[in-house]
């Protein structure tokens, strides 16, 4: 299972680049507006001079004919750009002419089976299961995601990936390897916890402790 950084905020992308263990970012709207940033385009080539993987950005039009003309702009920005589509019959229909152009989508705001599998038909290069807000309503959000990859493993032609998102703990990213997610977009937080252990952290003392002892004869 591959990382993904869930962020907006090129600080935290720049420490967690460093780590070596991230491949990609996702981005939102939501995301955008939590560090005051607007200009898209200028995030989008901050976070590509610093990751060299796929990075999401969400298109903000509702009709397929705004949806495309926003993603094939977005894309011409670089590469390694994914454009975010929420599911919709209009996004679908966008989700599908993109695929034809070879321009790479994430579907979004997937909340069903039904949904993911209209996705992966339309050509979604990803598909995303938000797993945290399924839990706030009382729903089982990492079973959707099992359920997701089982399925599309039954089917040659389904070739969309499964990116688990909307995490909120590190448990989120184990239920999610032991689903066979693809993909865990993470928040910089919960990729901090997800290092950290008391156990660890008293070893590390223990040994820095003994070797002092010993140095001092």
């Amino acid at each position: 299972m591959r990382i993904f950084l869930d962020t907006a905020n090129i600080d935290e992308i720049r420490q967690a680049a460093k780590l070596g263990i991230i491949s990609g970012v996702t981005t939102n709207p939501s995301l955008m507006a939590r560090e005051n940033r607007c200009d898209l385009r200028d995030v989008i080539g901050e976070i590509t001079s610093i990751i060299d993987g796929p990075i999401s950005a969400e298109v903000l039009s509702s009709d397929p004919g705004g949806m495309i003309e926003e993603a094939q702009q977005i894309s011409s920005w670089s590469p390694n750009v994914v454009v975010k589509i929420p599911v919709s019959a209009a996004g679908l229909e966008a989700i599908s002419v993109l695929c034809r152009r070879g321009i790479k989508t994430n579907l979004t705001l997937c909340f069903s089976l039904n949904q993911a599998i209209l996705g992966a038909l339309a050509g979604a290069t990803y598909v995303s299961p938000f797993v945290g807000r399924l839990d706030d309503i009382g729903q089982d959000g990492m079973a959707l995601v099992a359920e997701i990859v089982k399925v599309f493993k039954q089917y040659d032609g389904f070739s969309s990936q499964v990116i688990a998102a909307s995490i909120r703990h590190p448990l989120h990213c184990v239920a999610a390897a032991r689903a066979g997610a693809h993909i865990a977009t993470v928040p910089y937080r919960v990729l901090m916890q997800m290092i950290d252990h008391p156990l660890t952290e008293r070893g590390i003392s223990l040994f820095a402790a003994d070797w002092q002892r010993i140095a001092r004869g």
